[in-house]
């Protein structure tokens, strides 16, 4: 786990860079909510808001990330005055909250923008709940968000804005499908059902911090796509809190709200969120849970009871999430991992003919193919975590699972090789390079449904060109695949 983190690639400093400009912003956000005379409720909620406003968006565009910017307070604040007026009527406050949740879920359909206006909405329900803020507080979270929100603007697209200089980002987009065979749809009912679970059990244990519960089956389903995805995520999430109550009565209670060290503190937590969120939910979880822990001491309500009713609350939610995911409209990993891997063989295809388009002195432009591969191979990295967990006891998917993963790494480095050559304006069309694309076709059909004909490559004489020799390991890859996808006959490609 720590090498996950601390020896993790960071290709441009973009890990770096996005956690420093998150301390920044919310900082500043903060520090303008206590100019503008806003209490501590309001400057807790300012930050958070400039938090989600930083963290999720994730549109491919700039001008993307500033349209889903300026739409989340349309969305946040409606919900925040729904739950401060219905802070004193139980029943139709926890309907209010399962409908936000199902349909924060659901709108994941509509890509990125719709899954950061359902992450928004639900944590704008959510620290109404935190603050057990009411209808005489909104004037004040009204203005904290839009200020928060505003200055978090300012930093992500004036003072820092890294991603001007980039190429868009591909957004992998979760497999199609209409009515329950869409994945979203069916995570909607899963994550409503699984929190409603949580919210009666979680209210049972504490009437007062039952909100905990229904915030970790609503962590647990984020950025999940299958079965396998969501347990692995909710093993996680538990560690995580674990590990953050053990830092927490080490730090956070011996503060006891110390103004100066509590903010050091917490600019670490911040900056730790969003530089381990795209390798480690373990590391992600650890500081959040220490975040809350800092923020609770602030509020003077920090204890080692409170602590211990947080580690409760979290295993409630977390088997939530189990159960529905286990029982409701059950989407298997292999269902998931098979549209991917098709996805990113398909891409491949995609790539090569684009290279070779351009080698042939066409008008075409490989490099964003490229990007979309590393997008794709991601999500099957993601995919199949669950059959790389140590605790899998399925040690043969588990060794195809890794066969698999390998293989494809190794096309995505032949296709790089590839597309640099193409980039080259001396390097020239090889009439050999069309015979070897057509057999990259053919194999990639043959892997994605096609008719299963032979994927063994032939001998080839020896490439002539740095093209050719990337088309034969390409070859040579594809042809490797067919183990794993296909043995033993019939079953999943890279697990259930």
């Amino acid at each position: 786990m720590l090498k996950r983190v601390f020896v993790a690639p960071d290709p441009g400093r973009a890990r770096l860079r996005f956690a420093a400009r998150a301390v920044v912003g919310i900082g500043l956000a903060v520090v303008v909510c206590g100019l503008a005379g806003h209490s501590l409720v309001g400057a807790v909620t300012g930050g958070l808001a400039a938090l989600l406003a930083l963290f999720t968006v994730t549109d491919a565009t700039v001008r993307g990330q500033g349209v889903t910017t300026a739409l989340l307070p349309a969305v946040g604040l409606p919900v925040l005055a729904a739950a401060a007026e219905l802070h004193d009527h139980p029943v139709a406050r926890d309907l209010t909250f399962l409908a936000v949740i199902g349909a924060g879920v659901y709108a994941r359909r509509w890509g990125p923008r719709g899954h950061s206006l359902g992450v928004f909405a639900f944590m704008t329900f959510f620290v109404a709940q935190f603050l057990h803020a009411g209808t005489e507080q909104l004037p004040e979270l009204y203005a904290a968000v839009l200020l928060s929100v505003a200055t978090a603007a300012a930093v992500r697209f004036g003072l820092w804005c890294y991603e001007r200089r980039l190429p868009p980002a591909p957004v992998a987009a979760p497999p199609a499908g209409t009515g329950l065979a869409r994945v979203t749809t069916r995570q909607a009912v899963q994550a409503t059902l699984g929190a409603a679970f949580a919210l009666v059990v979680g209210q049972l244990v504490s009437g007062d911090r039952w909100y905990w519960a229904v915030g970790a089956t609503w962590w647990v389903f984020v950025n999940t796509t299958s079965r396998g995805e969501t347990l692995v995520r909710g093993f996680r999430r538990v560690l995580g809190t674990v590990i953050g109550i053990g830092l927490g009565l080490l730090v956070a209670v011996p503060l006891d709200g110390a103004g100066l060290p509590t903010a050091v503190l917490l600019a670490a937590c911040v900056f730790g969120i969003f530089y381990t969120a795209a390798v480690s939910y373990t590391w992600m979880m650890l500081c959040v849970t220490v975040l809350a822990e800092l923020l609770y001491g602030l509020l003077g309500v920090l204890t080692p009871h409170l602590l211990a009713l947080r580690l409760a609350e979290t295993g409630i939610g977390a088997l939530g999430a189990v159960l529905a995911v286990l029982f409701v409209l059950p989407v298997t990993t292999h269902t998931t991992t098979d549209a991917w891997i098709q996805r990113a063989l398909r891409c491949v295809h995609a790539c090569t003919a684009e290279a070779a388009a351009r080698l042939a002195g066409a008008d075409a432009d490989p490099a964003p193919r490229v990007a979309e591969l590393e997008q794709l191979l991601a999500r099957v990295r993601l995919s199949v975590a669950p059959l790389m967990h140590p605790l899998n006891p399925m040690l043969g998917r588990k060794r195809r699972a890794r066969r698999v993963l390998a293989l494809l790494d190794d096309c995505a480095r032949e296709i790089r090789g590839l597309v640099a050559v193409a980039a080259d304006p001396e390097a020239s069309h090889d009439a050999r390079l069309a015979a070897a694309c057509w057999r990259v076709e053919a194999a990639v059909e043959a892997l994605t449904g096609g008719p299963h004909g032979d994927l063994t490559v032939t001998d080839q004489p020896p490439a002539e060109g740095p093209a050719l020799a990337h088309l034969h390991g390409l070859e040579r890859a594809l042809a490797d695949l067919a183990t794993p996808l296909r043995t033993p006959p019939g079953s999943p490609l890279v697990g259930a």
